[in-house]
């Protein structure tokens, strides 16, 4: 089964003459362990498609299925507890919190979802560890530079064990070696930790860490390809080329 589906997904901002189909029918399949990018111009629905995924949005018309369960039939509270453990977030812009350390940032997921502090920190230190941050454990995020703070937020969205990560343009704040470790990170996140990454990005060099490429435009799936020869990133450039988007 399927860890999240999409149905028919709508999302249409505004009505009447004023109305902005932002998401146009998509229907999207992604599967445990699975990397896909999802590629596409400005304002082609990419962000608003993660946000519905996410449950930080509601469709117009249509379907989210997480783990085979419509998330529009649940209440705020078990939306929330969804988004807590069993999806992970990363932003472009890290979003940690500067008074915390670094393992207080990772840990934060599980001590907003009652887990005891002790095993809170346990975790974030595992995880810290595990995206090559176990000796920046004490450090607050001005103390990081920009690559090692995604990192941190990366462990974070990592820390709850989720199905599924959720990235949006993680790389566009970072420089080109710091974006491609952090494209790695994700892509290391599917094939040896089985975890479910969506990511969206408008670099075809980054989305070539993925093994599947979602090309959008005007709200719409307008190819799906499967990536990972010997030139992933030659092969990205020329699906975006079959689906109009160079």
């Amino acid at each position: 089964m399927s860890i999240v589906e999409v149905c028919g997904l709508t999302k249409i901002y505004g009505q009447g003459d004023t109305a902005v189909t932002a998401l146009d029918h998509v229907s999207l399949a992604v599967e445990q362990g699975e990397f896909v990018a999802v590629m596409g111009p400005s304002g082609c629905g990419k962000s608003t498609l993660l946000n519905l995924v996410g449950g930080l949005d509601q469709p117009s018309e249509g379907q989210v299925l997480v783990d085979g369960i419509d998330i529009a039939t649940m209440s705020d509270q078990r939306v929330t507890q969804l988004r807590r453990r069993r999806l992970g977030f990363v932003f472009q812009f890290f979003n940690l919190i500067p008074v915390l350390t670094t393992v207080e940032n990772a840990a934060l997921p599980l001590t907003l979802d009652g887990v005891t502090a002790v095993e809170a920190r346990q975790r974030a230190r595992d995880w810290l560890t595990k995206v090559g941050l176990g000796d920046k454990l004490e450090s607050r995020p001005d103390q990081l530079s920009g690559g090692q703070q995604q990192r941190v937020a990366v462990a974070r969205a990592l820390v709850a064990d989720p199905a599924l990560v959720l990235a949006d343009e993680p790389t566009g704040n970072l420089d080109s070696k710091s974006a491609d470790e952090i494209a790695d990170l994700l892509k290391h996140a599917a094939d040896e930790w089985n975890r479910a990454v969506v990511m969206v990005t408008h670099d075809p060099r980054i989305a070539a860490h993925a093994r599947r490429i979602v090309f959008m435009r005007d709200g719409k799936i307008v190819d799906d390809v499967a990536v990972g020869g010997s030139d992933p990133t030659a092969e990205a450039r020329t699906a975006m080329e079959r689906a109009g988007l160079l």
